[in-house]
């Protein structure tokens, strides 16, 4: 089949990789997104989809408007069999009608749960301890569309976002590659996703306010907040120094200790439940251990959080 490719971020590379090392389908062309300015100097730092494209000399699209008619009428010309999208932005129905054997998209959730922008960090957020990859249909609503196979993944307790995303990236790629193979050979049918008992729960995207810790909550929750945002974009939270001094933190690691016991960094929660903290980052400091960070205050009192 020729395929059309569509992505941006590491997380699509593994599955173009994938189809790309299979040599079973021909990839007629990559779509994803423009170069963005980055950094002090705003040079402009381009997706590392289009890194791996340019590296295998693969046709590339990076259309400001999906439904500009002269990108459209290129990739119309391509006569591509089927489109596969990974992390990409929402297609017009005018793209994802396109081509005659569908557009399928790879998601990070088991949906219907977790339809959104960041379902793995969602995941592991709301205290799951399971969760999957998705190959679907793309329709008019998003992540709606009839599911065509599904991996089931662990979320082990020691998982944050980091290693939870490096696993999913690989049984993404595979999960692809198997539904591209069934689909050449027509032994693949779509389930509406209505018929399924786990109901719909969002994943929406990341922002300052659902990334700041609520210190009223307990440490369980805390604690899954924190692994779902660590490494990146960091859970936030505002420490304030004996003296009054407030610091904006980003924490990164915490763990919940046994009934007793208490370490360097231990916050008691109003439900009577304690956290330890491990590791965080203040700002215009790197990330550190939060018992290195005590020492370098040099004070009695521990900083309180808020």
């Amino acid at each position: 089949m020729k395929i059309l490719f569509f992505g941006t971020p590491e997380f699509a590379v593994a599955t173009l990789d994938r189809i790309m090392s299979d040599g079973l389908h021909e990839v007629v062309g990559v779509v994803t997104a423009p170069d963005k300015p980055a950094g002090r100097g705003h040079s402009f730092k381009m997706s590392e989809v289009k890194e791996y494209a340019l590296k295998h000399n693969l046709r590339l699209f990076q259309p400001v408007k999906l439904k500009d008619e002269n990108f459209l009428q290129e990739i119309r010309e391509l006569n591509a069999d089927v489109f596969v999208v990974v992390a990409f932005r929402m297609l017009p129905e005018s793209v994802w009608a396109m081509p005659p054997m569908g557009t399928f998209n790879v998601h990070a959730s088991l949906l219907p749960k977790f339809r959104g922008a960041a379902p793995i960090n969602w995941a592991i957020i709301k205290g799951e301890t399971r969760t999957g990859v998705t190959t679907f249909m793309l329709r008019h609503d998003i992540d709606t569309g009839p599911i065509l196979s599904q991996t089931v993944v662990d979320i082990l307790p020691e998982d944050n976002i980091g290693s939870l995303y490096d696993r999913m990236m690989v049984i993404g790629a595979d999960l692809a590659a198997d539904t591209l193979d069934k689909i050449a050979a027509g032994t693949i049918t779509g389930i509406d996703q209505s018929q399924l008992s786990e109901a719909p729960c969002p994943a929406p995207k990341l922002n300052p306010e659902n990334c700041t810790i609520d210190w009223n909550e307990s440490a369980t929750n805390i604690h899954n907040l924190i692994r779902g945002l660590s490494p990146y974009p960091g859970a936030r939270s505002t420490i304030v120094l004996a003296d009054g001094e407030r610091i904006p933190v980003k924490i990164f690691k915490t763990a919940i200790p046994p009934s007793g016991e208490s370490g360097d960094w231990t916050v008691d929660l109003k439900d009577g439940s304690r956290i330890e903290i491990l590791e965080l980052q203040p700002a215009g400091k790197k990330r550190m251990k939060a018992a290195d960070y005590l020492r370098g205050l040099h004070c009695d009192r521990l900083p309180v959080f808020e």
